[in-house]
């Protein structure tokens, strides 16, 4: 296992557009320090489609420098190309990675067995454990409980990101396979734990690190309804995300709360005044700009 609580780091940008890889070291540094087992880089919240490799690969070895000796972590490998995700793979596993976060192939819609055939393909040239990320809502496939059950024999895929709130699936993923459990949607994180999962790859863990972390203490300790409510003072951080599509919403909450990260590239563009007045309204309910001021 990972880690219980893995953030998806956001990939700051300087006024240029250019990354920033300081603020990427601080940051990564800032939320190991505050709750996180663990960080995956070059995700769907780092905006992975707008990165060169040369620039995926930099940020892995920025990570690995500023927090690998004391947490995992996990590099955003998978496109909707097998060769592309095999070469970024063999990169990641030379700048030092823990591990894999590999998404779903996206929009050539693969049948099961080339799902299955493209996951082969990655294991073959890395030994890391690899984290399978289903997540129909962005890739339109969904990976069924028999294709993550397959997916499960291979022996470098280790665990599941699961952004489906199908909590039947969920569970059949823990029945039926020993792969290791991850919520995928933050708001998971609480019902996945009563299934049998782990913990999360989180985005709202960047502001509510220490809360999640606490929760998943909670629940392990067998205090379930202290983690139950702890889950439900979280509720602003699970509305923040509502707003608007990830990371808009992340990136600007992290500006209010003190983290220059940095705009979006295009096609992803900053929150609207009104996107930004509903994200303040969460934080300052959860008490996350008070938290910052102080």
């Amino acid at each position: 296992m990972l880690g219980e609580v893995l953030t998806a780091v956001v990939t700051p940008f300087d006024e240029d557009g250019r990354v920033d890889f300081d603020t990427f070291r601080r940051l990564c540094a800032h939320l190991v320090e505050h709750g996180s087992d663990g960080v995956v880089v070059a995700g769907t919240t780092g905006e992975s489609p707008t990165l060169s490799d040369d620039e995926r690969v930099e940020l892995f070895s920025a990570a690995v420098a500023a927090v690998g000796d004391r947490a995992a972590v996990v590099a955003g490998t998978g496109t909707y190309s097998t060769a592309h995700s095999v070469h970024l793979t063999g990169r990641a596993r030379e700048a030092g990675v823990d591990g894999l976060l590999v998404v779903t192939p996206y929009y050539n819609k693969p049948p099961p067995r080339g799902v299955v055939a493209h996951f082969r393909a990655i294991a073959e040239v890395s030994d890391l454990p690899i984290i399978v990320y289903n997540i129909p809502s962005r890739v339109v496939v969904n990976l069924e409980p028999e294709t993550i059950a397959e997916l499960g024999e291979i022996p470098t895929v280790r665990a599941v990101k699961q952004a489906n709130d199908d909590l039947t699936q969920a569970r059949r993923i823990v029945e039926e396979t020993d792969l290791t459990l991850y919520a995928g949607d933050d708001n998971l994180i609480f019902p996945l734990l009563e299934l049998g999962g782990v913990g999360g790859v989180c985005v709202h863990t960047h502001l509510w690190g220490p809360q999640v972390k606490e929760m998943v203490r909670r629940f392990r300790d067998g205090d379930v309804e202290g983690a139950r409510a702890l889950d439900r003072e979280l509720e602003p951080a699970y509305d923040l995300l509502k707003v608007v599509v990830n990371p808009i919403g992340i990136k600007a909450a992290l500006a209010m709360a003190g983290w220059d990260v940095g705009g979006l590239r295009l096609p992803l563009v900053e929150a609207s005044e009104d996107e930004k007045a509903r994200i303040r309204e969460t934080l300052e309910r959860s008490g996350v700009l008070e938290a910052a001021r102080a």
